[in-house]
């Protein structure tokens, strides 16, 4: 236990820049900047733009499920300080991430992540009860379909890459993007 865990989160992040600003590593100025740059840029449909093009280009699909960084990149991702690993749904397996330390999560390609998703509750159930969490978001899934947690950790974030719906093969990217949500990128929601 440190001097400062007894502190809100927004003081002890604030004491961190502190730090950053008094060792000359940055200055409140840059970090105000890096922060704004990085939400206004961060969105779902970043993600849901990587999910549409796996959809339809299966060489991209490779490449996202073998090295998610460089085809983040390929789109115009490639701010990530972190390594992104996409896990692929299936007919018999459907993955769902979770941070079980504290609420690691791919921001720039997600958005801000929810209230329910750095919540305790989530958290640690995820882990021990997953079918019983996924059908609380009303994911209901056959026996026979495994079910994968992925814990995210400051070095390494999970996307997931759901099930390309059927019946939508004449449909473009932008609008198999706009089909894809938050919680399907987290895998607490069907696509």
């Amino acid at each position: 236990m440190t001097e400062h865990d007894d502190l809100p989160v927004a003081a002890r992040v604030r004491r961190l820049e502190e730090r950053l600003i008094e060792a000359g590593l940055a200055s409140d100025a840059e970090i105000d900047e890096f922060l704004s740059r990085l939400y206004a840029e961060a969105d779902p449909v970043n993600g849901a733009r990587m999910v549409a093009r796996a959809w339809t280009d299966p060489e991209y699909r490779s490449r996202l499920l073998s090295d998610g960084n460089a085809a983040a990149a390929e789109l115009g991702f490639g701010w990530m300080n972190y390594q992104l690993r996409v896990v692929a749904n299936s007919t018999v397996l459907h993955n769902v991430i979770v941070c079980t330390l504290c609420s690691c999560y791919p921001v720039s390609l997600l958005g801000p992540s929810p209230g329910w998703y750095k919540s305790f509750a989530y958290r640690s159930r995820t882990v021990r009860e997953p079918r019983a969490v996924l059908a609380e978001f009303g994911v209901s899934l056959d026996a026979d379909v495994s079910v994968s947690v992925w814990d995210s950790t400051s070095e390494a974030r999970y996307m997931v890459l759901p099930v390309r719906p059927a019946g939508t093969e004449s449909l473009g990217l932008d609008e198999l993007a706009r089909l894809v949500t938050l919680n399907g990128l987290i895998g607490t929601a069907l696509v």
